[in-house]
């Protein structure tokens, strides 16, 4: 018989710890601290108890933690001494079918891994899925870690731990993630589209109305239609709508959506997941027969990224007015402007204005996103309410100096052009670390014509600031373009500058802030709240109409624009269970 909350929570201490018995490898004290806090009131809540006594267990304990735990097809796989536990994980990757050259290689992996870092090489062997990794992924994934820093690969193994808890969490209560399930397996099979040139290297790219994002638009549609949405359509730009029907005409909608674009050689979860989140919700209403007192408006939106042409949140911004006709006279990288592109997709350029939305008949915007980044996976927190989107200033530039001769200039004499952009650089980490949530890059640097026996005479760069809020960001730029000045006038140097792109920061709307909160707390998971550093469509939409976000925990540092984006068909189930309870909340207001 599978193990239930309310059992564990009855349960004597002796009981509980024993039903809680190979959760972590030869490590009962994690249970029983962690069951000093019951009762539980979710799996959720479980997992994160556990998770916070290692946490805070001290790095011996973590390391004994760690070191309890077998190789990969080592030695106790070998003599059959693994637990059960072990042996049926490592059994669902393969890992007891090796081949020679695999067992070598694993062997090989194993003895430089212990060398290098002292402990045995973690990993989730069940994967993001639960169903188990391809040996290939787990060699490259051994043969990757090996060049992380030693601290960042014992947090890796912890989080790794906390993952193959877990799953063996789910296998004692018979939890599986169905809706998780679902949202992934959609995820991966919109994966097999990708732009020519990246398809054949196993790469992910699909970029503005090439014929793979046509694919991802119709694949979209069609499992909308699938999920039992009452209208699909493929909007003037690309963008996926469907609409699910209020219980009473003329009732309000609640918009929400993603983009389905991506990056060159992206990963498969960023803005797609706040698309296949809330079809799953729709799905379930359908399937119960049931309708809101407010109608869902899902969309997935065609551009967010800016990779084919110059023309950034396109499909969202069209929704608010903001399609800029001038745009339609872009060219690619290929030569094929936007409107060529339009007209083959079969897209009706005429009827782009009258996308338009009236923000009086929606009650809002919200968004699922990854998170993008390691905030949430560093505290052990699958979700997390977002409190506002940065808000953004670019700037191209240049500093200009005199090239010479890098043998015979003295060093005090010089007008070295890339030394000066280094010291901004220097400059601008420090600025933005005095405000906690600012942030501040240089992502280009160039020294054109460079030589390595000449003294820089010119540098290129850009300038990427952000903040929660625009009187932050502008207090940043301030300061750093005052910085610029002084670091070029100390020098001899000039320079040039060019505003390149502005966003305000969109601040989350407490309302639907609140929603949020409130159907994550009712999950049992603490609620922790961040900005945005990213920007998202949800920017966009906040510009005519209340909008908040929900982030979602990543993977493998919350790496975000690379393959190794991911995240777990669990945490993918809370985002949907945390969707269902706002549409909840929002059905027992009283509408408008």
């Amino acid at each position: 018989m599978p193990l239930t909350l309310e059992q564990l929570n009855a349960a004597s201490p002796t009981e509980a710890l024993a039903l809680l018995d190979g959760l972590y490898e030869h490590s009962p004290w994690i249970a029983e601290q962690a069951l000093a806090q019951r009762p539980f009131r979710s799996m959720a809540h479980l997992q994160h108890a556990l998770a916070q006594v290692v946490r805070t267990a001290g790095t011996e304990a973590q390391l004994g933690l760690i070191r309890a735990h077998p190789e990969l097809a080592g030695k106790a796989m070998v003599a059959k001494s693994l637990t059960a536990e072990s042996t049926h994980e490592q059994s669902k990757a393969g890992l007891t079918q090796c081949t020679p050259e695999e067992f070598e290689r694993i062997q090989q992996l194993n003895a430089a891994y212990n060398e290098r870092f002292g402990f045995p090489f973690i990993l989730a062997v069940r994967g993001p899925r639960g169903t188990g990794l391809p040996k290939q992924e787990i060699i490259e994934t051994f043969a990757r870690r090996l060049d992380n820093h030693p601290e960042f690969e014992l947090a890796e193994a912890l989080r790794n731990i906390h993952r193959i808890a877990e799953i063996r969490l789910g296998d004692k209560f018979a939890a599986e993630p169905v809706l998780g399930n679902d949202v992934w397996d959609w995820q991966e099979k919109l994966a097999e589209h990708s732009d020519p040139g990246f398809a054949e290297k196993g790469q992910l790219t699909v970029t503005y109305l090439t014929d793979a994002h046509c694919a991802c638009a119709q694949r979209i549609s069609h499992w909308m239609r699938d999920c039992g949405f009452d209208e699909v359509e493929v909007d003037a730009v690309g963008n996926v709508v469907g609409r699910y029907h209020p219980a009473t005409e003329g009732a309000r909608y609640l918009m929400t959506g993603s983009h389905y674009d991506t990056v060159r050689n992206g990963g498969k979860y960023d803005g797609r997941l706040g698309i296949f989140v809330p079809m799953a919700c729709v799905r379930e209403l359908h399937r119960a027969g049931k309708r809101l007192p407010f109608g869902l408006e899902v969309i997935g939106f065609a551009e967010e990224e800016g990779q084919r042409y110059k023309a950034t949140f396109l499909g969202s911004g069209a929704l608010i007015g903001h399609f800029n006709p001038a745009w339609l006279d872009q060219k690619d990288a290929d030569g094929v402007t936007m409107r060529e592109a339009m007209q083959h997709a079969g897209l009706c350029i005429d009827d782009i204005a009258k996308l338009q939305r009236d923000p009086a008949q929606y009650l809002g915007f919200i968004e699922v996103h990854i998170e993008q980044g390691p905030v949430l996976n560093e505290l052990d927190l699958p979700l997390g309410v977002v409190t506002s989107i940065n808000g953004g200033v670019r700037f191209v530039a240049e500093m200009i100096g005199t090239a010479s001769h890098a043998g015979t200039t003295p060093m005090d004499r010089r007008r070295d052009a890339a030394v000066a952009v280094a010291e901004l650089a220097l400059f601008i980490e420090q600025r933005a670390a005095r405000d906690g949530d600012s942030v501040g890059t240089i992502g280009l640097l160039n020294v054109p014509g460079g030589s390595i026996n000449v003294v820089p005479g010119r540098c290129q760069f850009s300038l990427d600031l952000r903040a929660p809020t625009d009187a932050q960001r502008d207090a940043l730029v301030r300061d750093v373009l005052d910085e610029l000045a002084r670091i070029a006038q100390r020098r001899g140097l000039r320079y040039t500058l060019e505003e390149s792109m502005r966003a305000a920061a969109a601040p989350s709307a407490p309302a639907l802030q609140h929603h949020w909160e409130r159907a994550v707390d009712a999950l049992g998971v603490p609620v922790f709240r961040m900005p945005s550093g990213a920007g998202h469509d949800a920017m966009k939409l906040h510009e005519i109409m209340p909008q908040a976000m929900l982030f979602v925990r990543g993977q493998n540092s919350g790496i975000s624009h690379n393959p190794l984006e991911s995240t777990t068909n669990n945490d993918m189930q809370l985002a949907v269970d945390a969707f269902t309870q706002v549409l909840r909340q929002l059905a027992e207001e009283p509408q408008p």
